[in-house]
């Protein structure tokens, strides 16, 4: 039986190759939809097995933990042209291009309002 198997993968191949790309391409979309079709089902009997269709989370994400405990960082450095890092992560590009240029961090650091002293 494998050598059947084989045949009709060789005369699907040679149907294939027989084909315009226009054809093709058209073939390859109309397979994108039904795969996408069949992965919404699976999708949707995977939400019901497992009850996250009951909690709206269809795709299944329901172990990673929601943001709330994060908070977005106050930048710390400020360009020539009004944009901000962090100090977290890669350096961006103009940071690192005036640092080339024999620039300092210490020119760029944005410093806190000095409190007045009562």
């Amino acid at each position: 039986m494998a050598s059947k198997k084989s045949s009709k993968s060789r005369l699907s191949k040679s149907a294939l190759a027989s084909l315009s790309n226009e054809a093709l391409c058209k073939l390859r979309d109309e397979i994108a939809v039904l795969l996408e079709g069949r992965a919404q089902s699976l999708r949707k009997e995977l939400g019901k097995l497992t009850g996250d269709a009951a909690k709206g989370n269809s795709k299944g994400n329901s172990k990673k933990p929601p943001a709330a405990g994060r908070f977005k960082l106050s930048p710390k450095y400020r360009g020539p042209n009004g944009k901000t890092w962090g100090g977290r992560g890669a350096r961006p590009r103009w940071l690192s291009k005036a640092l080339e240029d024999g620039r300092t961090l210490e020119e760029f650091l944005i410093v806190p309002p000095v409190q007045a002293v009562d």
